[in-house]
């Protein structure tokens, strides 16, 4: 059993207001979800005609500790739904909202929950969270950077299942979830996309390039990965800069969550990695704390650039730059420490001979470092 860092936040939370929890589809969230009550629990899926009946009709057992809806942001008028029940009934029993696309877009516009639910992100597995219990984070890494790190794959270990299981996931995701959110014709030209931002990963993506490559318009390009982004595909981080309206107008890198999509580079697969996890704590931290943290990457005119830097607060808080093998300190990471001055410059490296530290930066461990961080 791996139990998940959101655990016990959720429990608490689910005491005194809805709960949304969102994440990748397949990320774990009804296990997760069945385990928090399983003695007593109500589980209605809106993709479930019978289900949706028993939504319809309000006629579900009042006497179970838990009310599950699943996939309920398919439905139009959900919040104002999902609203009178918490004004009428308050959360006896608790009401906890899953879904597998990002529920802050359904949250714009509308209906307003505001003062009635928290929010909480599920993400793929963590070394952290494998470490916790008590598998070794060597191996849990060098598993994670072959399959992915979502439960399925995960556990079975096995790459070819893993490859059979992840066109599935996609097949799923662009076929049942795409559809729900968008009307989309062009399903093939999206899943060309997502190939193709696979062999991107760690590069700052040009839509105009990729515009080329699919034969439609930058803007269309565009659009494509904000919707991969609202179902857990990718995620975007943009370039540092102290001014914000500066950074949105450069070019973003994209990342998956899904870090064994990234097949055929080693470096970019171990980098993916990299930022699943500084992402997964910002979201943890931000959902749970109430901490505002943003991710981005370092670049300048010269080119000099550093992978990632963590702002909690609106402060530079951890600068990381990540390496498959180099014992050497990256010369940017060097640079940008002493110009940006974050709380903690440290090169993570995945075949790590030994650990040292100089006077401003740290060579660290990958599996070790991860493993203890707070995500």
């Amino acid at each position: 059993m791996i139990s998940r860092r959101i655990s016990e936040p959720l429990q608490s939370d689910l005491e005194s207001k809805i709960v949304l929890l969102s994440g990748p589809r397949q990320v774990g969230k009804t296990f997760l979800s069945r385990q928090i009550f399983s003695k007593s629990q109500v589980y209605l899926n809106f993709d479930s005609p019978a289900d949706r009946s028993i939504l319809r009709e309000r006629s579900w057992d009042r006497q179970a500790d838990l009310i599950i809806f699943d996939e309920l942001h398919k439905w139009k008028g959900w919040k104002r739904w999902i609203k009178g029940i918490y004004d009428t009934e308050g959360v006896r029993p608790r009401l906890l909202v899953t879904g597998s696309a990002r529920m802050d877009v359904f949250r714009k516009g509308g209906e307003s929950l505001a003062g009635r639910h928290f929010n909480l992100r599920l993400h793929p597995f963590s070394l952290r969270e494998l470490a916790d219990s008590g598998r070794d984070p060597e191996q849990a890494l060098s598993t994670m950077l072959e399959v992915g790190a979502f439960p399925e794959p995960f556990l079975r270990g096995s790459a070819t299942w893993a490859n059979r299981w992840r066109r599935s996931h996609l097949d799923r995701i662009l076929r049942e979830d795409l559809l729900d959110l968008e009307r989309v014709r062009d399903i093939r030209s999206i899943e060309i996309l997502v190939d193709l931002l696979a062999e991107r990963v760690g590069s700052p993506i040009s839509y105009s390039s990729l515009a080329r490559d699919l034969e439609v318009s930058p803007h269309t390009v565009k659009h494509w990965i904000e919707i991969l982004e609202r179902l857990y595909v990718v995620f975007l981080i943009t370039p540092y800069s102290r001014s914000h309206a500066r950074s949105l107008l450069k070019e973003p890198k994209c990342y998956f969550y899904d870090t064994g999509r990234v097949r055929n580079d080693p470096g970019a697969r171990f980098e993916n990695a990299i930022a699943c996890h500084l992402l997964k704590r910002c979201h943890h931290l931000e959902d749970t704390e109430g901490e505002r943290l943003v991710l981005h990457y370092v670049r300048d005119k010269e080119k000099r650039e550093v992978d990632f830097l963590t702002v909690r607060n609106q402060k530079p808080e951890y600068l990381v730059e990540a390496k498959v093998g180099d014992s050497d300190f990256s010369p940017a990471l060097v640079f940008y420490q002493r110009q940006i001055r974050p709380k903690q410059a440290i090169q993570l490296v995945r075949r790590c001979e030994r650990e040292k530290t100089l006077p401003e930066v740290e060579l660290r461990s990958a599996a070790k470092w991860l493993a203890r961080l707070e995500a």
